[in-house]
């Protein structure tokens, strides 16, 4: 199919959207059963934490692979190899018998988990340009953004109707429905003609090459650090949805999920939509300061509430996240696209540092201050405040530099490599 014409731009943003649900699928959809797992497999909470760690760890180190394979062997194969090895890793989850050989398999999860993502920015950046880049990225957002909602909800169902492994199963028919939808709808968008070897010694040189560039180091850090306040609250949706929210006084269950997720993703998905509204219409740099915006009232409502409430309760201990989750996704569109248009030979690389950065924070919220902040409403509302706090100090940092998002000029970009255009 030709990818720049509108009906099938809306195919492709369906399936780019899928491809990125099954990364948050991994961790969502298990998080009802962390109880029965763990009593399963003789791990207690903190261990079953770990679940989560040792897969965006390996998520991680593998993401600074997915891009420069995609440079090189084009986007469809390394998708698809991905999808491929991600099935077996959820089977081999399900057929677990002990916990060291669901922390194997967990990590084998994630170093596949990244393709569909991170190679998925690139091949929206491949086809498309400046203000179409931007609605498309943020219809994929949208569709992204029903994953953490959806994925606990089916966990609970799941629980409901077989034993745990059956949320890895799931997994198992989920990555193939994917394979079979990518092997038939998405076309290869990195022609052979600007693909290059991936010699290691070129690639390290042009890793510590974009990691170096400060003007890199200050957009991927406000991007990560700003969804590291709403990921705080992911990572410890276990111990805040069933030990600290309440409704009508008593506590959620394992099947009451959807009371966080889905007002939370709600916030994104309508973030997503006025973002993709916004572009062409309002500049970049005032959509960010909007978006920022939001995140610090959210942030600031939320440790109000925290300090002051007797107990969290549903709906008013959700309201400030959801602003929160509306205000990161006007912010990350116009954040990723301008680390995209810096390297503009190199999109799966610059994608796959972007992608790297933001899950070494995230393997660090939930392995080292989820566990830490998650027995307490107000450390969890003050711990989301400081990287909030953090995210939006990095971006003026970014803005006092001189700079202005974004750029959007494919003939100017095509030209550069690497820029600090913008």
């Amino acid at each position: 199919m030709t990818p720049t014409t509108p009906a099938n731009v809306r195919r492709l943003a369906l399936l780019l959207g899928g491809l990125a649900m099954f990364g948050p699928f991994s961790i969502d959809t298990i998080f009802p059963g962390f109880p029965v797992i763990g009593a399963d497999l003789g791990a207690d909470p903190f261990r079953m934490q770990q679940t989560i760690s040792v897969y965006l760890v390996a998520y991680a180190l593998m993401s600074v692979v997915h891009g420069p394979l995609s440079d090189a062997l084009g986007r469809r194969p390394v998708i698809l190899g991905g999808l491929a090895v991600f099935a077996v890793a959820s089977a081999g989850c399900a057929l677990s018998t002990g916990f060291g050989e669901l922390l194997a398999w967990r990590a084998l999860q994630g170093l596949s988990a990244g393709v569909g993502i991170i190679v998925g920015r690139a091949v929206i950046r491949d086809v498309l340009h400046g203000d179409d880049a931007q609605r498309l990225m943020s219809q994929v957002s949208m569709i992204f953004g029903i994953a953490p909602a959806v994925a606990p909800v089916v966990g609970g169902w799941l629980l409901g109707w077989q034993r745990w492994p059956a949320i890895f199963w799931f997994l198992v028919a989920f990555a193939l429905a994917l394979l079979a939808a990518t092997w038939f709808a998405l076309p290869e968008t990195h022609p052979k003609s600007a693909r290059h070897a991936p010699a290691p010694r070129v690639l390290l040189r042009d890793y510590l090459a974009v990691f170096a560039n400060p003007r890199f180091q200050r957009l991927a850090a406000a991007g990560t650090f700003n969804f590291g306040a709403l990921f705080l609250y992911i990572a410890s949706a276990p111990a805040f949805v069933l030990d600290l929210l309440r409704l009508r006084g008593r506590h959620l269950g394992e099947d009451e999920f959807a009371w966080f997720f889905v007002p939370m993703i709600g916030g994104m998905m309508l973030g997503a939509l006025v973002s993709g509204r916004m572009a062409g219409r309002v500049a970049g740099a005032r959509q960010t300061r909007i978006g920022f915006a939001c995140c610090g009232v959210a942030m600031a409502a939320n440790v109000a509430y925290n300090a002051l409430a007797p107990s969290l309760e549903v709906p008013w201990a959700i309201a400030p996240i959801v602003l929160n989750s509306f205000g990161i996704a006007l912010v990350f569109p116009i954040l990723t696209l301008a680390i995209l248009d810096m390297y503009p030979r190199m999109r799966g690389s610059a994608s796959s540092l972007q992608a790297f950065t933001g899950l070494v924070c995230n393997a660090a919220i939930a392995g080292v201050l989820s566990p830490l902040l998650s027995g307490s409403g107000l450390h969890l509302a003050t711990g989301a405040a400081a990287f909030a706090l953090l995210a939006w100090l990095v971006w003026r940092w970014e803005m006092r530099a001189g700079t202005r998002l974004p750029a959007g000029d494919p003939e100017l970009a095509a030209a550069l490599e690497p820029t600090d255009r913008l």
